[in-house]
């Protein structure tokens, strides 16, 4: 990696820090300038806009969650211990990460708001939702779920756990989060699989 990926890399990682906190629309190319010590002429090299520094951010936390949740739930066998191993590492992450608080926050920042910035999130919410689906669609095959359960329903659900959990824990700051999540996903593969 050269300097110039290096460099973007650890603004991007400054910025997604700052978005996760204060949002992905109070991020500037003056201000990550002054965070990170670098000139705005070189920032806005990298960048361009502030909206192509909102998307960078994005496929920057995308690229985090992608390596790791679900990169390493993938490397466990398939079927319900893929599934319990995407929900491990995605708690996981939660708990010590910005990447999903910045998901979050973003969708709740951008929801009204047309434009590349909300159909990325958009974008990135389906391809999560669709690993997730896929995942317990493997989970049937496999013959640990019902082969009547609905995997749109599980992935609903699923993240719902994981927002509720987001909010208890950062919001909240209730310790029994992940204890309650933990046992909402049991309820939740306990009525998925077969009997």
């Amino acid at each position: 990696m050269g300097k110039g990926e290096q460099t973007r890399l650890a603004v991007l990682e400054q910025a997604a820090d700052v978005a996760a906190r204060q949002g992905l629309s109070t991020l500037t190319i003056g201000d990550l300038a002054a965070r990170t010590r670098l000139s705005k002429s070189g920032l806005f090299a990298h960048f361009q806009s502030k909206e192509a520094l909102q998307l960078a951010v994005l496929a920057y936390a995308r690229d985090k969650f992608t390596d790791e949740v679900l990169r390493p739930a993938t490397r466990t066998p398939r079927g319900e211990t893929r599934v319990r191993a995407l929900f491990e590492h995605w708690l996981e992450v939660s708990q010590h990460s910005n990447a999903e608080c910045l998901f979050v926050s973003a969708s709740a920042e951008f929801d009204d708001q047309p434009g590349p910035v909300r159909d990325q999130l958009v974008r990135d919410h389906r391809d999560c939702n669709d690993s997730i689906m896929q995942m317990f669609r493997t989970g049937i095959s496999e013959g640990d779920f019902r082969e009547d359960a609905d995997p749109e329903q599980f992935g609903y659900d699923l993240h719902s756990i994981m927002l509720g959990f987001f909010h208890s824990h950062r919001l909240l700051g209730d310790p029994r989060a992940p204890e309650r999540a933990r046992r909402s996903f049991e309820a939740l593969l306990a009525a998925a699989r077969r009997n």
